[in-house]
């Protein structure tokens, strides 16, 4: 927000910049939630503190940041059989901009199915519950769509996989380092209950479950957990298409597909 007195004086919660004396389009100093950003952030602290304080009013504690830190390692890089992920190898493998593929993840990478939105349902699911063990049994076994939503009705539990078997194992590990390192709750109360809340959303739980208790816990909002979720996903995805783009796509991974039926043989 502009100061209508001091057009050159920008306003905002969460950030506040003053400009060189000589130079009004260029900062002089920056804060973030009143800390010097390029004064005293910079070589003291952790690229986790910053990412927090820009959604929260103060600074993390260590076991905050610790947390969201071996959250962000987990989520790094979904691997190529994530469909953000492949969708970004598409793009570097046929010569698209690092923008495009990019865009590409971010785009495939949105949805109700491992993707952001589903941490945004997750998230909503423990705002709603808490730790209520038959709320959420309730919530788990009864998925739908807000009224007036853009988005689809949920073909299953937030935050677990309708397609897997059984957990995961990375999905197992990651819990338990989280719910180890945790201060609050959820991810304990998670790890304690996981038997039974599987039960209730009738498949296992997925990343994306863990990642909204995570975050949930660490007091971010659905929206702004659904922002991160997408962001901290990233990292794989542009490294996958810059590598995709060197090899070409003799080397796509995939790429050999068995099909129960051929397609030209049949009935229209």
């Amino acid at each position: 927000m502009r100061d209508a007195e001091n057009p050159n004086t920008i306003h905002s919660r969460i950030w506040r910049e003053e400009a060189e004396p000589d130079n009004s389009y260029a900062t002089r100093v920056a804060y973030c939630r009143g800390y010097d950003v390029y004064g005293e952030m910079l070589g003291q602290s952790r690229w986790v503190d910053m990412l927090y304080l820009l959604f929260h009013e103060e600074a993390p504690s260590t076991a905050q940041a610790d947390l969201l830190e071996t959250l962000a390692v987990a989520l790094a890089n979904p691997g190529p059989r994530d469909a953000s992920v492949h969708a970004a190898m598409c793009g570097g493998v046929c010569g698209s901009t690092a923008a495009s593929s990019l865009m590409a993840a971010l785009a495939v990478g949105a949805g109700q199915l491992a993707g952001g939105r589903e941490v945004f349902l997750a998230m909503e699911g423990w705002v709603a519950c808490g730790t209520d063990l038959g709320a959420w049994q309730q919530r788990l076994a009864t998925p739908g769509a807000a009224a007036g939503s853009i988005w689809p009705a949920q073909e299953h539990a937030p935050g677990f996989d309708p397609h897997g078997i059984r957990t995961a194992t990375p999905v197992r590990q990651t819990l338990a380092c989280l719910a180890r390192l945790s201060t609050g709750s959820y991810l304990r109360w998670l790890e304690k209950n996981l038997v039974t809340l599987e039960a209730a959303a009738a498949c296992p739980l997925a990343l994306s479950g863990v990642a909204a208790a995570t975050l949930a816990e660490l007091g971010f909002t659905p929206e702004q957990g659904e922002m991160l979720h997408l962001l901290l996903r990233l990292p794989g995805a542009a490294a996958h298409a810059v590598e995709q783009r060197q090899y070409g796509y003799k080397k796509f991974p995939f790429g050999n597909m068995e099909l129960e039926t051929d397609p030209v043989q049949e009935p229209v």
